[in-house]
């Protein structure tokens, strides 16, 4: 019963101390050893000064990364404006630099275009042909961002992320408030897609990144869950059951959303219908099963169970119902989430004399490696590319993010100015 209780109370006594929340930028606690050395030189442009500089939102994306380190503007010994001004050794060589992108932005019919080229300053060729993206005054930092995105995925052949959005909530003490909040994953941008004076959580994006759906203790000051049109922000209540409404998690066609229901008793996982609203129970057990999660092809269905005495994660076929246990390594495995290859499950994990870690078990074969450093680590997310996640932690009596890679080489802390913030949900690809 001490497990039930902790799950309902878990994503609400961290308010307790809030006074308010705004996200700010990303801080590099620990990036490689040996980071990539990328030149971006300042966008040429002829007009009056813009409300947003792409090429510094850029080097803060590679920033983010941690695998890159951007060389800052005044330390570059030259500022080139096309091929034939760059001198491979003399200006770029010298700085240790391995790329070089080179930039331009101009204003057209209402809209601004973005030309970029990137150079290999090591082989002293060109890397990537000239190559523009527009957008209107309201989406320079979407066009910094889809740039970052291309340069990065050309360097490393992995799709990049900066594109991508964040979910997470917040909280205001006085009043009581609570927020679900919408940004990018640099922390910018951020406003409120909700804002209510009951609590908040799990907030999870549909696979398409169109809805995003939560647990509200709106209906009668109980949980329930609720769907959201991010773009319109209109709700739908799908649950209203007595006892625990808790958990969603969308299936990969976007089709069911699973739960963790109490209404015929102990809480066990269920599968619901969007569309239909039918319901059909997938575990049927004396202990609390909770937490559910999609494997990638959506034939079965992860969770927590504390049926063994304590909290383990399990997996369920959804065809024949059977039921194993996956995590064996550490007193407290739960909140299991996949990586978009299928190859990981990314969890919260506690071995005994430690603190609550985030950690990543190789599906094939169980091996365990704990990623984070900080203490009271919980929420894991993954990004759609995989490399990375976002967590929620404590620092200085505060809730802050934290990112780490998967491979656990880069962490990154992500502080709020004042207050708390929990909850993290990363969007996947919007295209």
């Amino acid at each position: 019963m001490r497990y039930l209780i902790a799950l309902l109370l878990s994503g609400i006594t961290f308010f307790a101390c809030a006074q308010s929340g705004q996200m700010n930028e990303i801080i590099i606690a620990k990036g490689v050893d040996k980071p990539i050395k990328i030149a971006i030189v300042p966008f040429a442009w002829n007009g009056a000064r813009l409300p947003e500089d792409i090429s510094s939102i850029m080097r803060n994306d590679f920033k983010f990364s941690g695998q890159f380190y951007a060389i800052p503007p005044e330390n570059m010994y030259a500022t080139p404006r096309s091929e034939s001004e760059i001198h491979y050794a003399a200006d770029w060589k010298r700085l240790g630099a391995e790329y070089l992108v080179l930039g331009s932005l101009t204003f057209q019919n209402g809209r601004y275009y973005a030309s970029y080229e990137v150079f290999d300053v090591v082989r002293e060729k060109r890397l990537m042909p000239l190559a523009s993206v527009n957008g209107g005054e309201a989406n320079l930092r979407d066009i910094a961002h889809k740039i970052s995105d291309e340069i990065y995925e050309k360097i490393t052949n992995i799709r990049g992320i900066f594109s991508t959005k964040l979910i997470y909530v917040e909280a205001f003490k006085r009043p009581q408030q609570y927020r679900l909040m919408l940004s990018d994953i640099d922390g910018a941008r951020s406003r409120a897609l909700l804002t209510s004076r009951f609590p908040v959580l799990s907030p999870v994006w549909s696979p398409n990144g169109q809805r995003v759906a939560y647990v509200s203790f709106e209906a009668g000051n109980k949980p329930a869950i609720y769907i959201m049109d991010i773009a319109t922000q209109r709700r739908q209540q799908m649950t209203n059951f007595k006892g625990l409404n808790g958990a969603p998690a969308w299936s990969p066609d976007g089709q069911k959303l699973a739960m963790a229901l109490s209404k015929d008793g102990n809480p066990d996982i269920y599968v619901m219908n969007v569309l239909t609203r039918e319901l059909r129970r997938v575990t049927n057990h004396f202990a609390i099963d909770h937490e559910p999660s999609w494997s990638i092809d959506g034939n079965s269905l992860f969770f927590t169970s504390d049926r063994g005495g304590k909290p383990q994660i399990y997996q369920v076929s959804l065809a024949t119902g059977q039921q194993e246990r996956v995590t064996f390594d550490g007193d407290y495995n739960a909140r299991g989430r996949v990586s978009p290859d299928g190859k990981s499950l990314v969890m919260l994990n506690k071995r005994p004399g430690t603190n609550y870690h985030i950690a990543a078990q190789d599906l094939k074969t169980g091996n365990l490696r704990v990623l984070s450093e900080t203490t009271m680590d919980e929420s894991p997310s993954v990004a759609p590319n995989g490399a990375m996640l976002m967590y929620a932690t404590r620092s200085g009596g505060k809730g802050v993010l934290a990112a780490v890679s998967l491979d656990a080489r880069v962490k990154m802390p992500q502080p709020p100015k004042q207050g708390d913030v929990r909850e993290p949900a990363w969007s996947p690809f919007f295209n």
